[in-house]
């Protein structure tokens, strides 16, 4: 029987990089590659990249030294957003055999003829504005829950963002493609989707390539909620100015949609948003979080914020703070503001020292443990629902609620990928949230 060659995976960057990660590797698959963990001596090492931060720019060049201490010998190829924006950067890496672009990344089967090594990473990367067509994708296999990719793209310009050169116009998938694609997910007997994309608060636009709205957000949400098999439904990112209040409704009454939303803040100043080129104010999010409490007051809401734009004074920072400090949010994810090539804010004034960057950043940080705390302890005696996820962490399993409360018992591995009606009672000190269990609800 011929040998099979090993082919290997490392994902950086966001939910959407894993959901196509996992598609390009059944694409291995289908083509006679065995998949093996990145931990292990491989064939082919695919390291799918991102350009969001400059610390995953670094990371990348670890990720290849990782590869080729494992096995000198092996094929690299970096695929994925930075490999897009900086081709001959990647290509240069010692190591590195191939990069391929936006549009090229989905056929990299078709490129690996030879698995001898490069003296120079092979590049093959387009135009973006050729990366007008659609390529759905989802991930199982990785974890408890799977990742489904409803979108890509983005149409919005703001000043500090690369995904728009780096992932080109906002385009959807069909809804009926979808439709298919967590059917698949659901015959895995994977309880929990996260639907996620670059914008998927823009999803109907650009569907094979036209600007046509065909569909809308709610459509989407309101057709997945009919799918059978699937236990949870959960909306990754959102820009404010696309949730609207008919979603925020819909979710509160659905059926397997699960009351947590992750919305992008970036800023609590006006100032700073309308240099950000963001396409709402401050009083636009307080109106989405005021409407989730209204109908959800036990939701979950996470923010998104940005630390040390251009011209981010202390006064504009600590406008920042006291929002988020009185708004009833339940967690951050702060962002320290980097510099990135051929992006508007890079050549503005104001640039804020990096050691008032770090400052400001673990200000918002403490903040974020302060509000997880809170929400955390408002739920204290509540009976939800937990699906636990199927690693053994120091001799614990974790969970998470609907209402994204991360939970722990000690290790039992029958409870991997099974949901349980529990009781919160108290909380621990790495701050997760210990439970006595109520009822079974769902078989592994």
């Amino acid at each position: 029987m011929e040998n099979r060659k090993k082919v290997a995976f490392y994902t950086l960057g966001c939910k959407l990089n894993f959901s196509e990660t996992s598609t390009i590797a059944r694409n291995f698959n289908d083509e006679g590659f065995d998949r093996v963990d990145f931990e292990d001596v491989a064939d082919i090492y695919v390291i799918n990249t991102c350009s969001v931060t400059e610390n995953a720019d670094k990371q990348f060049k670890q990720v290849v030294k990782k590869a080729m201490k494992l096995n000198d010998k092996a094929f690299v190829a970096a695929v994925g957003c930075y490999a897009q924006l900086k081709p001959e950067e990647l290509a240069s890496v010692d190591g590195v055999d191939l990069v391929l672009g936006a549009t090229e990344k989905f056929k990299i089967t078709d490129y690996i003829n030879d698995l001898s090594k490069n003296d120079m990473g092979e590049v093959h990367s387009c135009e973006i504005s050729e990366a007008d067509f659609y390529v759905g994708s989802y991930s199982i296999g990785d974890r408890t829950r799977a990742f489904l990719k409803v979108q890509d793209g983005c149409d919005y310009k703001c000043t500090y963002c690369t995904i728009p050169l780096a992932r080109g116009i906002s385009r959807s998938d069909a809804l009926e493609n979808v439709l298919q694609n967590a059917k698949e997910i659901s015959a895995q007997n994977i309880k929990e989707i996260v639907l996620t994309g670059v914008n998927i608060g823009d999803y109907g636009k650009g569907e094979f390539g036209n600007k046509k709205h065909e569909h809308t957000f709610l459509d989407l949400v309101q057709a997945l909620d009919k799918v059978e098999g699937i236990e949870r439904l959960r909306i990754s990112s959102i820009e404010p100015n696309l949730l609207k209040n008919e979603t925020i409704e819909f979710v509160s009454k659905s059926r397997t949609f699960v009351p947590h939303f992750h919305i992008p803040l970036q800023s609590g100043s006006n100032d700073i948003l309308k240099l950000m080129k963001r396409r709402y104010l401050r009083e636009v999010y307080t109106e989405r979080v005021n409407k989730i409490r209204e109908v959800m007051p036990h939701a979950c809401i996470g923010v998104d914020v940005i630390v040390g734009f251009p011209g981010e004074t202390d006064e504009h920072f600590l406008e920042t703070y006291h929002f988020l400090n009185e708004m009833d949010i339940s967690y951050l994810h702060v962002f320290t503001y980097s510099e990135r090539d051929n992006t508007e804010a890079a050549n503005m004034p104001g640039i804020v020292p990096a050691n008032v960057r770090a400052k400001r950043s673990k200000m918002l940080r403490g903040l974020s443990v302060k509000k997880r705390r809170a929400f955390y302890e408002s739920q204290l005696g509540a009976n939800k629902t937990v699906l636990f996820e199927s690693e053994n962490k120091e001799g614990y399993i974790h969970g998470f609620t609907e209402n994204y409360v991360k939970v722990k018992t000690p290790w039992n591995p029958e409870l991997v990928n099974t949901l349980h009606e529990i009781n919160l009672t108290t909380i621990d000190e790495d701050g997760s949230v210990r439970l006595e269990f109520v009822n079974k609800l769902a078989e592994a």
